[in-house]
């Protein structure tokens, strides 16, 4: 080989080695400067907040939560509606529902929302009379397809078809809880107060404090209609006034709060005919308070393991853990809710936090779950919104 030629290699090693050792430092460069990991989407959250539209507030408001650091953003108008006083999201993230309250002269009305989980933002679709007046609660079914609202001033149930793109038919169903119970101020007629799908979708459970019974109903599919269940209705003790209900998350176990009562009843839910079976009754108040109370939201830890229910009184959250796989609730303690009237609290999906509304102080306050005890500690962060009663978790960006 002669020395040209041996240039001409040398040169050739040389560029191939300088341009190696030129992308070997690119990527040490890159990897020191690389923006960290983008928080998985499961850990932030849309908050949505219902309220009554009586003096501060003006509709539903919108908070931005990080689940992993405990972040909230101050809340914002993201619909401007008359008492969305429930909220109700379906599978999917793409609609919400809510409800508003009316009065004994008013028929209330059921909105539709489209739902961008990426930005927060509703656009209101239409809206429906619930063919009652008061409405006080909605759910929607696992499928999407039907909203069920309890309406709680004229005693009845109203069955609302959900079209395809995501708007409310007109009522199709309204049927009319007859009866009555021990209390003359506050049982004089029924009362409906939640619309409760089970975890198949295949009846919907009605508490009525009036009556002192909850009301199954099978969810007819073919047609979106409800018929009674068989047995129609469970009863529960005279003057509980039951409230609201949560299943345990293997859907064997159902737990009613009893507003007037103060108490938690556990039932055995029998899915397959809708039917429900006392196995306990428990106070949901401290044991030395003697003062008036109405209790009022009940839930169930994602991990199944605890069970919370709100006094309007005490003004606390009661912390039950649950045993047996879901049949037997032991009280562990109580937290205040450093407000005034939680109508409402709700956990976020991670199950590490909790969200008190208090009504009557027009606050929305954070609190940090203890994963072994069950546990509730403040952690400081707050909204100030007017008159909170409904929150509900929705994840960014679906």
């Amino acid at each position: 080989m002669n020395g040209g030629s041996w240039w001409k290699v040398w040169q050739i090693a040389m560029t191939i080695l300088v341009a190696g050792m030129a992308g070997g430092c690119n990527s040490s460069s890159e990897a020191g400067t690389q923006a960290p990991s983008p928080k998985p989407p499961q850990h932030l959250f849309w908050v949505f907040v219902g309220t009554y539209t009586r003096t501060l507030s003006k509709g539903i408001y919108l908070l931005r939560f990080d689940a992993d650091a405990g972040d909230l953003s101050p809340p914002t108008l993201a619909a401007e509606i008359d008492d969305p006083n429930f909220l109700a999201v379906p599978p999917g993230n793409r609609f919400l529902y809510t409800v508003g309250t009316g009065d004994n002269h008013r028929l209330s009305m059921v909105d539709a929302f489209s739902l961008d989980s990426r930005s927060g933002k509703l656009s209101l679709l239409n809206q429906q009379s619930s063919g009652g007046s008061g409405g006080t609660h909605i759910g929607v079914d696992p499928a999407g397809t039907i909203a069920v609202v309890a309406n709680y001033n004229s005693g009845d149930v109203g069955v609302l078809r959900i079209n395809p793109d995501g708007t409310l038919a007109p009522p199709s169903q309204v049927i009319q809880h007859i009866g009555s119970s021990i209390n003359p101020q506050r049982q004089q007629h029924a009362f409906p107060h939640s619309c409760n799908f089970d975890p198949a979708g295949r009846f919907v459970l009605v508490p009525d404090l009036g009556t002192d019974k909850i009301y199954t109903y099978h969810f007819e599919r073919a047609d979106h209609t409800l018929m009674p269940g068989n047995p129609a209705t469970v009863d529960v003790a005279p003057g509980t006034g039951p409230r609201h209900m949560a299943f345990s998350p293997n859907g064997r176990f159902a737990y009613v709060v009893g507003e007037m009562g103060a108490t938690v009843t556990v039932f055995v839910y029998d899915a397959e005919h809708g039917a429900l079976r006392p196995l306990q009754t428990i106070s949901t108040l401290p044991a030395d308070y003697h003062g008036a109370n109405t209790s009022a939201e009940v839930a169930v830890h994602p991990s199944g393991k605890f069970l919370y229910v709100s006094n309007r009184g005490p003004d606390d959250i009661s912390i039950f853990r649950i045993e047996q796989e879901g049949a037997h609730l032991i009280p562990t303690g109580f937290q205040s809710t450093l407000g005034k009237g939680p109508r409402c609290f709700a956990i976020d999906p991670t199950g590490r936090f909790l969200f008190a509304a208090n009504q009557q102080s027009d606050s929305v306050v954070v609190f940090r779950i203890d994963p072994q005890s069950g546990g509730l500690t403040a952690t400081g962060a707050s909204a100030q919104i007017g008159i909170p009663v409904s929150v509900l978790f929705v994840p960014i960006g679906g």
